[in-house]
């Protein structure tokens, strides 16, 4: 089983995925942009046991606006690790942080949300997908 590492900015966190995501994409929503500083965020999911903090967790802080997701980081540099995602059963580990994954994102989710418009052929969908509670709404490139 492939094994990848991954850190926070300053090192003082380390993290370890083993296996396969459940799934790689882009997300748009504001909450999503807003935390991760940038115009969208990419993605990979993670089954709980497939995520494990191998050093520092005694730095990692968690924040939770919503149910939805409870978002990870390093209460040292402040960087970003993970999201929690109790009512879907997953971890989303930020792409980011785990270099050495070969990131093929398949879709977005909260494209009604977009500031940046990206034509590159991947399923758009409003919100998310129904099999992630979405009204599974595609929208146009």
């Amino acid at each position: 089983m492939p094994t990848h590492q991954g850190a926070c900015f300053c090192g003082a966190i380390a993290i370890e995925v083993t296996g396969e995501p459940e799934g790689m994409g882009y997300c748009h929503c504001r909450s999503c942009r807003s935390w991760s500083g940038g115009p969208v965020n990419a993605f990979s999911l993670w089954k709980p046991e497939a995520v494990k903090v191998t050093k520092g967790e005694e730095h990692l802080a968690t924040f939770a606006k919503t149910p939805m997701s409870e978002r990870k980081f390093c209460a040292l540099c402040g960087g970003h690790l993970m999201t929690n995602h109790p009512p879907l059963g997953l971890v989303d580990v930020f792409s980011a942080t785990i270099p050495s994954l070969d990131y093929q994102p398949a879709l977005h989710v909260n494209y009604s949300e977009t500031v940046l418009h990206l034509h590159d052929g991947l399923p758009k969908f409003a919100d998310f997908p129904a099999e992630f509670g979405g009204s599974g709404t595609m929208l146009p490139e």
